[in-house]
């Protein structure tokens, strides 16, 4: 049922015990990571849940026929408007919390990216939380727990998403090297973007080997695939965390973040990068 999600196998025990005991709750929040599958395992469960079948999931089962056809009316997925989850969208969601299913027994409702909710979104959505119908699921899709009210945690039972392991990507992604199935750093974020960007990571790892071994023209030389992709800064900047981490240059990661913090406010692109390098040679040179 779950054998094509990759990783997180704590969860699929988790899921499948629900099902055989029937014990489904209404509200949950599944929680970690970005780029560890949480919404496909929500989709999965919400599919499992809705199953006429008890989980079977047949090409007999109609519930599931539609599901994979995009068109089960008792299945509703709410991504963002923008770059938030309006209030609106949550009204338009509880009208359909209020009709009873029509395919299935169970109605799933998924908000991905639910941290995303305005804050009048969620105080909208905790009236339906405090008052959601037997047949109705809620699921709420979250990479920053931080972002939720007390009072919409407080009604939902958490579910964590750890890191998918080397090991299970590997599995997966068969025809990367190890190198890359470690740039991945245990997520499927920037699977895409790994092979057309490798050169890239590369100029990365050299820009950390110069600051153990080299000077510091050396390391503005390297550089360079810093001062001419502005544009994927901070996408490159993220993976110079990761190799800053493994290689346990804690206290250099501090003047990364920095670095994304003046680059978000605007302030003078290559003034931002002049100000990262000459910070690493000094934290590399004690």
């Amino acid at each position: 049922m779950f054998e094509n999600l990759v990783g997180n196998n704590e969860v699929k025990k988790m899921f499948m015990d629900s099902l055989k005991s029937k014990s489904i709750l209404h509200s949950y929040i599944f929680y970690g990571p970005e780029g560890v599958g949480k919404k496909l395992f929500a989709l999965q469960y919400a599919k499992a849940i809705m199953c006429n079948e008890e989980g079977k999931c047949s090409d007999k089962c109609e519930s599931c026929v539609k599901i994979n056809s995009g068109s089960n009316p008792d299945l509703m997925l709410v991504d963002p408007d923008g770059k938030t989850v309006k209030i609106d969208q949550i009204r338009k969601m509880q009208e359909k919390i209020a009709e009873k299913p029509i395919i299935s027994d169970k109605k799933v409702y998924i908000i991905d990216n639910a941290d995303l909710m305005t804050e009048e979104s969620q105080n909208c959505l905790l009236k339906t939380l405090e008052e959601c119908p037997k047949y109705a699921i809620i699921i709420l899709v979250i990479s920053n727990e931080s972002r939720l009210l007390a009072t919409i945690k407080s009604r939902c039972v958490k579910i964590k998403f750890n890191k998918i392991s080397d090991n299970e990507l590997k599995k997966h992604f068969i025809d990367f090297t190890d190198e890359q199935i470690s740039l991945m750093n245990g997520s499927f974020l920037y699977a895409d973007t790994i092979n057309k960007r490798q050169e890239d990571y590369n100029n990365i790892a050299r820009i950390v080997n110069k600051l153990e071994k080299g000077t510091f023209i050396e390391l503005t030389e390297e550089a360079e695939v810093l001062y001419t992709n502005k544009e994927n800064a901070i996408e490159l900047l993220e993976h110079l965390n990761v190799i800053l981490m493994k290689k346990k240059l804690i206290n250099s990661i501090m003047y990364v973040e920095k670095t994304k913090r003046k680059i978000w406010a605007n302030n003078n692109y290559e003034m931002c990068i002049d100000y990262l390098l000459l910070n690493l040679w000094k934290v590399s040179r004690g």
